[in-house]
């Protein structure tokens, strides 16, 4: 019975590991290179899912010199570095791509009337718009120190930072010494609306 000599010799010999990696894998493709090309290596920018097949020491050397931003100037690896982090995927702002397909346009401000509740069920329940501009704005409340400051330059609780400053301008004109011919008398009481003043600034009124 004729016998195949490489099978006998695979049988009863124990097989060389490189013989075996060049039956499993193509030859290197380094040039000159006859080994076992086990390896991968990528291609390049370009290529991408493509690659090299290189023995161990092929690739390696390979490896040492693969660039894949070769040729690419600092700007374009910056934005391509940039587009990386959403895997290359166009994004857009909340809100500035109405025209895309499937969004929905912006809602509008909308308050929960107090009297909702999930299990109402209630289908004529709507939400009602709220207008920016039908909000009251915030009245500050004046503290006691800073409500004292105000009653000395004789204003409500409600001036504003510009009648606060002009209060104060006219009170010291009024009570310094050098407006009325350096009488002192009013000395003290210019005392007070400076101080007052200087409560006021210290809490951010004026």
């Amino acid at each position: 019975m004729p016998l195949d000599f490489d099978l006998f010799e695979r049988i009863r010999v124990k097989p060389d590991p490189e013989s075996l990696a060049r039956r499993r894998f193509p030859v290197c493709e380094w040039e000159g290179c006859e080994a076992a090309g086990a390896h991968r290596a990528p291609k390049g920018r370009g290529h991408e899912g493509e690659y090299h097949r290189f023995c161990i020491d092929h690739v390696r050397l390979y490896n040492k010199t693969y660039d894949y931003f070769s040729g690419m100037g600092d700007d374009a690896v910056a934005d391509f570095q940039k587009a990386a982090t959403t895997g290359h995927r166009p994004t857009w702002t909340m809100g500035v791509n109405p025209d895309a397909p499937g969004t929905r346009a912006r809602a509008p401000d909308f308050e929960m009337p107090k009297t909702w509740t999930r299990r109402s069920g209630d289908p004529r329940m709507q939400f009602r718009r709220v207008r920016a501009e039908a909000r009251p704005e915030p009245v500050r409340k004046a503290k006691p120190l800073e409500k004292k400051a105000l009653d000395t330059l004789g204003l409500a609780e409600t001036a504003s930072p510009d009648e606060i400053r002009a209060r104060y301008k006219d009170l010291v004109k009024r009570h310094h010494p050098d407006a009325n011919g350096g009488d002192r008398s009013s000395e003290a009481r210019l005392q007070e609306i400076i101080q007052a003043h200087r409560l006021l600034r210290a809490a951010g009124l004026c």
